[in-house]
């Protein structure tokens, strides 16, 4: 309800000075709202630039603790690890995705040990890192099955949780994981590990530099419509959302973000659940290449940023949150 009528209310008053549009700001961001992706890549002494995604690299473990350093310094609190797999290791199967020595178990274990709980990790649960067809499950034909992959995935989840990871994040879009996931982890001791669902991840063409960063980029023969969601559709992401819910899931994920900031008021105001919002590789690449070529200048990052908190979102999965000294100052 709109009350008052100009000349008595003139509502520039409040946007004369600094001051006082910083006294009436309705929504800010602190490091608080961030998740940092981290890439990893086997080897010594290697920090290996994406040439997709200006400014974010792969590092081997041995690197890693710089960049956990720089986010504890500047007050993340979690990290989230994604793993460029050798393809020597990839398989129809994904079966590295079980190897308590691969990339992800190593790193959880580097983590734990130096940092204990000074900051969270988030891991990711599917198969598409592994799979020499770069889809997230199982392979039958052209049709990724969902009964088989879960099955896979309950063993990746509970090897992650020994491994020591904090928050299970699965992002492959099968029906029914989540309250397999959950039942698994609290038979097996693990009743305080959460996760995070992936509940939204619609089929989209914002990926394309993630699919680079991880090496799955050139794999995939076949796209992932027939699991990930259509993005006509938002009625069928709170009935994504529900299900979930009822099968354990602590938080919600909405990926991509900023093409789906009414999807994420929408699972706010519906469910009053934690939603975090991925700010995914292409919406970077945009902005970063945009910036880089003139277009616009870099406060475009904070804007976008500060749509996130404005929809909804509790917190921000960004290749941004290493660089917030310079974007929220």
């Amino acid at each position: 309800m709109i009350t008052g009528k100009f000349p008595s209310l003139r509502l520039r008053r409040s946007r004369k000075n600094n001051w006082s549009r910083r006294l009436i700001e309705e929504n800010n961001l602190t490091s608080s709202d961030f998740v940092l992706p981290l890439f990893l890549i086997e080897g010594k002494n290697k920090k290996q630039s994406i040439k997709s995604m200006p400014g974010v690299y792969r590092y081997s473990l041995d690197k890693i603790n710089f960049v956990v350093d720089k986010a504890i310094k500047n007050g993340l609190p979690m990290v989230a690890l994604f793993p460029y797999t050798n393809p020597r290791k990839k398989n129809h199967l994904g079966t590295e995705s079980l190897n308590e020595d691969n990339l992800v178990c190593k790193a959880l274990r580097s983590i734990k040990k130096k940092y204990k709980n000074e900051i969270g990790i988030m891991c990711d649960v599917a198969l598409d890192p592994y799979t020499s067809h770069g889809h997230d499950g199982l392979l039958r034909g052209k049709y990724v099955l969902n009964d088989e992959t879960i099955k896979i995935l309950i063993n990746q989840s509970l090897l992650q949780a020994q491994m020591g990871c904090d928050v299970l994040a699965p992002s492959d879009m099968m029906d029914g994981r989540i309250g397999e996931i959950r039942k698994s982890l609290d038979k097996n001791g693990f009743k305080m590990t959460q996760i995070l669902s992936y509940a939204v991840k619609y089929a989209s063409s914002f990926y394309g530099p993630f699919r680079e960063a991880v090496g799955t980029k050139g794999l995939l023969k076949t796209d992932k419509k027939n699991y990930q969601m259509d993005f006509r559709n938002s009625n069928e992401a709170l009935r994504e959302v529900a299900l979930d819910i009822k099968e354990g899931a602590d938080m919600v994920m909405v990926k991509p973000g900023l093409p789906y900031l009414d999807i994420i008021k929408l699972i706010k105001e519906n469910f009053k659940i934690p939603v975090l919002a991925y700010q995914v590789s292409g919406e970077y690449s945009l902005l970063s290449h945009g910036i880089k070529k003139g277009l616009f200048d870099k406060s475009i990052i904070l804007e976008s940023l500060i749509s996130f908190k404005r929809s909804g979102a509790n917190a921000i999965v960004s290749y941004y949150a290493d660089k917030l000294d310079e974007i929220l100052k």
